[in-house]
């Protein structure tokens, strides 16, 4: 039994065998597709932020300082 799936750009029904260079698309067309999505950002991995922006100031960091470099 052949896993089938659904091609991510244009959900045409794609067999998962090595045959399938362009697996999960179904042709090169829609991977290039897909990868141009990716490069114009229209595509995004979400992700949090890992500290609050606006507390920076109330631990005492302001922006000039915060980016300075120890002179050596």
């Amino acid at each position: 039994m052949t896993l089938t799936v659904k091609c991510p750009t244009c959900q045409t029904e794609v067999q998962w065998t090595t045959d399938n260079k362009f697996r999960p698309f179904c042709s090169e067309r829609c991977k290039l597709i897909d990868l141009g999505e990716w490069a114009s950002e229209s595509y995004a991995i979400p992700v949090k932020q890992e500290f609050d922006v606006d507390s920076l100031d109330e631990m005492g960091y302001e922006q000039v300082d915060f980016f300075k470099q120890d002179d050596k």
